[in-house]
């Protein structure tokens, strides 16, 4: 098992937008589940910048961003090709910058209130305290994949 420092590490992350839930796996085993918030037009794929969606296929963490303007942020590797094609199709720009991320620098009081509603741009949201854990779990190349 793939550790450091004694911790397992995830092997593969899945968002279930419909539940509204992030699953950190070590392989087939589910290390953690946490409850999330989307984009807030969550039905259906991200199609355009603007569009209020959060992506759904398949991608990667491809890098972290302890500055963001939220508490930390790992961003997903959209658009992939078949996004940039559906994109270019309907002679949009597919947008980018799509993160797992915690709640905007400052407002950590607000803790799983956040639920409440949909309110991100298109990225996966979770509480600051949730955002550490999976900061620390997730190492940069993990898979992810958003289901509708």
């Amino acid at each position: 098992m793939p550790t450091r420092c004694g911790i397992i590490r995830v092997t593969h992350i899945v968002v279930n937008k419909s539940r509204r839930e992030l699953l950190l796996l070590h392989h087939e085993s589910v290390l953690r589940s946490y409850r999330i918030a989307l984009g807030r037009d969550p039905i259906g794929p991200k199609t355009h910048e603007g569009d209020g969606k959060t992506p759904e296929g398949r991608y990667i963490i491809d890098r972290r961003n302890p500055k963001s303007a939220y508490h930390l942020a790992l961003h997903i590797s959209y658009p992939n090709l078949a996004d940039c094609a559906r994109a270019r199709d309907l002679g949009l720009d597919p947008g980018g910058d799509i993160m797992i991320h915690g709640l905007p620098n400052g407002n950590g009081r607000l803790g799983s209130a956040h639920l409440e509603t949909d309110w991100t741009q298109g990225c996966v949201a979770v509480t600051d305290q949730e955002m550490d854990e999976i900061w620390e779990l997730v190492s940069d190349g993990t898979p992810i994949d958003i289901h509708p």
